[in-house]
């Protein structure tokens, strides 16, 4: 049985991935900032040393995007050095690395599905410092695997979907319905993730949803689901200004490892319960 340490298991995907990769007959090891600080390299020695993975899959990260923008230098330091003090404890303990980056390592210029060899041009902090770590994992290792993904939601954090659902009664509803991408479901995410260092050679990969929609489409859908009644408007970027700019278009190809986002929504929704 292969051990797995996830890093970030906390979070919205850890919280799906780790109870997955056990069903999947991996035997996990969860770490997140109470056990493991990935900033500092002694508290990384001292699990690693003990714990001695196969697999690391390096889920945490600073995800603020907007506030990357005043904040770099902590993005940085959790985005980049903290990813590549990991890289280095796995090439140490010969194990592999999972490394979790995202559709904002690109600008958002393309006029086709992004695959994993273009070009990245990330066009905010956040992109910047997820770019980075994924050349601090490349620069390191050869025994990796990184899996760019988008547009994230699950029950287990702050997501879109529930984000909408809680504004389903206000008058008027504006969504963006200029930036278009692949909403993934965590569960899906996880899945991905095991097939990938399954069957597939290291590298990058895409693992995002399906098929694609607007942060405008996607609301559409989730209160058809919902069965809500909703004034439900489109609008533009620039309507609503944000400290980050949002790449217009973040539509990557996923090599059919995800379903369509519309049956994950689905799924989503029938397990879903109210808090």
């Amino acid at each position: 049985m292969k051990k797995v340490l996830v890093t970030g298991a906390y979070g919205m995907l850890g919280k799906d991935l780790c109870p997955i990769l056990r069903d999947n007959g991996y035997d996990v090891f969860e770490t997140d900032i109470h056990n493991l600080d990935i900033t500092k390299t002694d508290s990384i020695e001292a699990v690693f040393s003990v714990e001695k993975p196969d697999i690391v899959i390096h889920c945490a990260g600073y995800t603020n995007v907007d506030k990357a923008e005043e904040d770099y230098e902590t993005a940085k330091l959790i985005n980049v050095q903290g990813t590549e003090n990991i890289a280095k404890a796995v090439k140490k303990y010969n194990a592999v690395m999972v490394y979790i980056s995202t559709d904002y390592v690109f600008d958002g210029k393309a006029q086709k599905p992004y695959v994993p060899s273009d070009v990245t041009n990330p066009i905010n902090k956040y992109g910047l410092t997820k770019r980075d770590g994924e050349v601090a994992v490349t620069d390191n290792l050869e025994k990796y695997y990184i899996c760019r993904t988008s547009w994230l939601y699950g029950y287990k954090g702050k997501n879109f979907v529930e984000t909408m659902l809680s504004f389903a009664d206000k008058p008027e509803l504006k969504v963006v319905d200029d930036q278009v991408g692949c909403p993934t479901y965590t569960v899906d995410l996880s899945k991905a993730i095991i097939k990938t260092i399954e069957n597939k050679p290291y590298g990058i990969y895409h693992t995002c949803g399906g098929g694609s929609t607007s942060w405008y489409g996607f609301a559409k859908e989730i209160f058809k689901l919902a069965a809500k009644d909703v004034n439900l408007k489109p609008c533009l970027t620039d309507e609503f200004p944000r400290a980050a700019k949002r790449p217009a278009y973040s539509i990557m190809d996923n090599g059919g490892i995800c379903r369509d986002w519309k049956e994950a929504l689905k799924d989503y929704f029938l397990n879903r319960t109210e808090v």
